[in-house]
């Protein structure tokens, strides 16, 4: 699971530095959204695990990265509402996992990279 989550930060990454580049912004720093069904708790050692894997890549929350996360705590019905929050925001990419967070970031947008680190049939 945490080389699964590692090889998402490497996504995540990558997502970010194609986004740059398109904006050709060298002092922009990345903001990276991310969106959870469930609650923060919930997936605090994977967001953990996620944050180390973007300080191994040279990003460090909050010196040259910003991630805005948001948390449906279970109510999913509000999936779509958070996904048009994070694009209200700007977010270079948003990362989520589960089909219904999929679905909603994929509503929500057709611009953003959306990183999809797991999901079932959409």
């Amino acid at each position: 699971m945490r080389k699964l989550i590692l090889n998402l930060a490497a996504l995540v990454s990558v997502a970010l530095l194609a986004q740059i580049a398109d904006a050709q912004q060298a002092k922009r720093v990345p903001r990276v959204g991310t969106l959870t069904g469930g609650s923060v708790s919930s997936v605090k050692n994977n967001y953990d695990a996620f944050r180390e894997g973007l300080r191994d890549l040279g990003y460090v929350e909050g010196k040259n990265i910003v991630i805005e996360s948001r948390h449906a705590d279970g109510k999913l019905d509000r999936l779509p509402e958070l996904a048009a929050e994070l694009v209200r925001l700007k977010v270079d990419v948003i990362l989520v996992g589960g089909s219904q967070t999929t679905t909603a970031a994929k509503q929500a947008t057709s611009t953003i990279p959306i990183v999809v680190g797991s999901a079932g049939t959409l």
